[in-house]
């Protein structure tokens, strides 16, 4: 796969990001860097059409170093409207929610808002469906140590360490009809998500608050990735001495060589800076999260 690496350096402001447009690039990781005096926060991102589709209908953040908002959207239905749903439902979230101090509520009422427009949009061009699973995770404090998890539908978020023996850790859990207790439509599986964004099946978004401590990971990925990689695959890669961008498209390579004909999407958040609390790591919450998710899966 080819390879584009571009370095951008900003303040990390959760409260005062802007815009940072959908990006669907094909194969090409792009990273930025957004720094405060104390704090280094990088991300990278590997995206790939498969040979399933025409196009790529995974859309993700545009990297452009201005924004503290990172998105990975996985469009369902297929053809354009699902590559439409997916960029639209980026764009929305961004024009929700940058500017603002991101939590739960605030992040539900985006995915309600976008449902609504998603299929407006799509109605006034077919009458074919079109929607997207997503995948978000914001700063809620300006040392980025912790953060907003939140979620629709199968797209999921991984958080890796170095130093800790269970080194990786599901944050999220699939909106499947299995994972819900739902009965699949006919000619559907278990295993396809319930729900999704635009086809008015929400009530708004699972959410959760993680900690993110020194040299740890978050990962954002779409289910062409995450179906073919087991824990073992993504410890290996995460650990590897390479770029971000570069474990990044290592972990889509993977996933291709795997098995995985959908479209396949990672983003990459690393988090860098001394911590005042213990000199390394970010004191935990009990449980899986600090919140209960809320809308959807619940």
């Amino acid at each position: 796969m080819a390879a584009f690496t571009s370095d951008l350096i900003t303040p990390i402001e959760p409260a005062r990001s802007r815009r940072s447009a959908p990006t669907t690039s094909k194969a090409r990781p792009t990273n930025a860097i957004y720094a405060s005096a104390s704090r280094r926060l990088e991300a990278a991102v590997a995206t790939s059409c498969g040979s399933q589709h025409a196009a790529n209908e995974d859309s993700h953040s545009g990297l452009d170093g201005s924004g503290a908002l990172f998105v990975v959207a996985d469009g369902v239905g297929g053809g354009a409207m699902a590559q439409a749903a997916s960029r639209l439902l980026v764009a929305l979230l961004h024009d929700s929610l940058e500017g603002h101090l991101v939590d739960a509520e605030r992040v539900a009422l985006a995915m309600l808002g976008a449902d609504r427009a998603i299929a407006a949009a799509i109605a006034r061009v077919t009458e074919r469906p079109g929607a997207a699973t997503v995948a978000l995770c914001a700063p809620i404090d300006a040392a980025a140590a912790q953060w907003l998890v939140a979620w629709v539908g199968d797209c999921r978020v991984y958080r890796w360490s170095p130093r800790r023996a269970a080194a990786l850790e599901l944050l999220t859990r699939d909106d499947t009809f299995a994972q819900l207790g739902e009965p699949a439509p006919p000619g559907g599986s278990p295993n396809d998500p319930a729900r999704m964004v635009g086809n008015g099946a929400i009530t708004g978004a699972n959410a959760q608050v993680h900690s993110l401590g020194n040299d740890e990971l978050l990962a954002l990925c779409s289910d062409g990735v995450h179906k073919h990689l087991d824990g073992g695959d993504w410890c290996r890669i995460l650990a590897a001495p390479l770029t971000l961008s570069g474990r990044a498209d290592a972990l889509v390579t993977l996933a291709r060589a795997r098995g995985s004909v959908d479209d396949a999407t990672v983003l990459l958040l690393h988090r860098s800076g001394r911590d005042a609390e213990d000199g390394g790591g970010v004191p935990r919450p009990s449980g899986r999260g600090a919140s209960v998710p809320k809308g959807s899966a619940r």
